[in-house]
C-alpha cells in the first residue's frame, strides 16, 4: 500500500471512528420523535434552499465561464458540478478531490480545449476559496469583538486565515503578473510527466491559459463582477440554510451565539476527514455546551444537516451515473459508427 492510500485509509478510519463514537451517545429514538414532529412543508422548504444555493454556485462558475469564452449548458455543467461535489465530499481533505474528474468531464464532454477548462474551474475555485475564506475570516473579526469568552484561540485562528487569505491573493496576483515565471517552474515541477501525449504541450496550454486570463480580466469586468455577487448570494444562501436549521428545531440564538455556531461548523469542514464527518458533530456539540443550549436540540440540528448531506450525495450519485450512461451511449454510437465505416 502506497503511502498516499495508507493516509486516506487512516483519516477515512479516523472520521468513522470519531462518527462512531459519536453516535453511540445519540438517543435515536428522541431524534427520531423530533424529526417525525415536522412537517412535509418543513422538509420540501429545507430541500427547496439547498437547491438554490447549488443553482446559485452553478450560476456563479456559468458566469465564469462564459467571461473566458468557454461557455457550457448550464445543465451540463450542473451535472459536472454535483458529480464532482460528490468525489470531493467523500474524499479525505477539505471539501477537495473532485477536481481532476470535473476537468476531465469539461475537456471530455463539453468539449473545452484543456486550457480553457483548468482556467474554468480555477476561477470558480479561486472565487470559492478567495469569498469563504473572507468570511470566514470576518466572522472571527467579529467574534474577537464580542463577549464569547471560549475555550478557542480566536486571535491565532484569525491570524491564520490573514495568512492564508494573503497567499491566495498572491497566487492571483502572480498568475495575472508573471505567467512567465509561474509556466517556468510548472515545467520544471511536470518535467518527468512531459512525455504523456497531454501533458507534453504543458507551457502551451500554461501560455494560452495565462492570455485568457488577462483578456477576461480587462474584457470581462462586469461577469466577474456578477459572479463574487452570486458568491455574496451564495454565502446569503448558507446563512439563512443555517437560521433555516435552527428555526426546525426550535433553537433560537443570539447574534453572537449564531456566529459562533456558524464559525465552528465553517471551521470543522476544513478538516481533512471526509464529508466533516464527526468534526461537524463535535462542533455542534461544542457550540451547544458553551451557549447552555438544549442537546436535544443539538441532536435534531445534526439529524437534520446529515439528512441534507445525504439529499445532495442522492443527487450528486444521480449526476455521477447519468454522467457514466451517456459516456457508455457515446461510445456504442462511435463503435456502431465504425463498424459502418469499415462495412
Amino acid at each position: 500500500m502506497t503511502k498516499a492510500k495508507l493516509l486516506i485509509a487512516l483519516l477515512w478510519a479516523a472520521a468513522l471512528v470519531l462518527a462512531g463514537w459519536t453516535l453511540a451517545q445519540l438517543p435515536f429514538g428522541e431524534i427520531l420523535t423530533n424529526l417525525k414532529n415536522l412537517r412535509a412543508r418543513d422538509y420540501f422548504i429545507l430541500l427547496s434552499a439547498n437547491l438554490a444555493i447549488i443553482l446559485i454556485f452553478n450560476l456563479r462558475w456559468a458566469v465564469l465561464g462564459n467571461a473566458i469564452q468557454a461557455p457550457v449548458n448550464f445543465f451540463q455543467l450542473l451535472l459536472i458540478r454535483q458529480a464532482g461535489q460528490t468525489v470531493s465530499f467523500i474524499t479525505p481533505g477539505p471539501q477537495f478531490g473532485g477536481e481532476p474528474l470535473q476537468i476531465f468531464w469539461l475537456w471530455r464532454k463539453a468539449q473545452l480545449p484543456l486550457h480553457k477548462a483548468l482556467l474554468s474551474l480555477g476561477l470558480d475555485r479561486f472565487y470559492e476559496l478567495w469569498v469563504n475564506f473572507s468570511v470566514l475570516l470576518l466572522g472571527v473579526l467579529l467574534l474577537l469583538t464580542s463577549s464569547a469568552n471560549t475555550t478557542a484561540d480566536w486571535s491565532t485562528i484569525f491570524v491564520v486565515l490573514i495568512i492564508v487569505l494573503a497567499l491566495l491573493t498572491l497566487f492571483g496576483a502572480l498568475v495575472f503578473k508573471q505567467p512567465l515565471w509561474l509556466a517556468h517552474r510548472l515545467n520544471k515541477i511536470t518535467h518527468n510527466w512531459q512525455a504523456h501525449r497531454y501533458l507534453s504541450h504543458i507551457k502551451t496550454h500554461w501560455n494560452l491559459l495565462g492570455d485568457d486570463l488577462r483578456t477576461c480580466l480587462l474584457h470581462q469586468k462586469k461577469r466577474l463582477a456578477y459572479a463574487a455577487l452570486l458568491s455574496v448570494f451564495g454565502w446569503i444562501g448558507l446563512i439563512g440554510e443555517l437560521q433555516l436549521i435552527l428555526w426546525l428545531t426550535d433553537t433560537p440564538l443570539t447574534f453572537t451565539g449564531f456566529l459562533l455556531l456558524f464559525v465552528a461548523l465553517r471551521l470543522a469542514l476544513l478538516l481533512p476527514l471526509p464529508g466533516g464527518i464527526g468534526t461537524m458533530e463535535a462542533a455542534v456539540f461544542w457550540a451547544f455546551h458553551y451557549l447552555n443550549l438544549p442537546m436535544e436540540s443539538a441532536l435534531t440540528m445534526i439529524a437534520l444537516m446529515r439528512l441534507r448531506d445525504v439529499m445532495v450525495l442522492v443527487f450528486g450519485f444521480g449526476c455521477l451515473g447519468f454522467i457514466r450512461k451517456r459516456t457508455e451511449t457515446q461510445k456504442a454510437e462511435l463503435t456502431l459508427k465504425a463498424d459502418a465505416e469499415k462495412k
